[in-house]
């Protein structure tokens, strides 16, 4: 059965400043990336320490393939010091917005250089 999340694709309207966005600001690591033409890259990124791995793929690329599966993913990710983690955010420039403390956990929503928004929770 699944055990694991292996990729999850965004479309993002420019790969490079989508790879620096996640490489610079947010800490991933290049964990892939392969020319796919003249004008597209396959680019995975991720956590040092976890094999899922974000594919930053060509919007408009994927528009002319079949424009339906351009959906904004719902993704959440996980981290043991949401503290910090938002802290560092804010520090590199990441549009967070404030921290939300709830019985179930603490979580912040964060955005991409495209405006897509994300959710950091804290895992105990």
């Amino acid at each position: 059965m699944i055990e694991k999340i292996g990729k999850i694709t965004l479309y993002v309207k420019d790969q490079k400043e989508a790879k620096d966005f996640w490489l610079d600001k947010l800490g991933f690591e290049l964990k892939f990336e392969q020319p796919m033409g003249p004008n597209l890259s396959w680019i995975e990124v991720g956590p040092s320490d976890d094999n899922t791995t974000l594919v930053l793929y060509s919007k408009s690329a994927m528009e002319q393939q079949d424009p339906s599966v351009v959906a904004h993913p719902s993704v959440i990710f996980s981290t043991t010091d949401l503290e910090a983690a938002y802290e560092k955010m804010k520090a590199n420039g990441v549009k967070v917005e404030e921290m939300q403390k709830m019985p179930y956990g603490s979580m912040f929503i964060f955005f991409d250089q495209d405006g897509n928004n994300y959710l950091l929770r804290e895992d105990a």
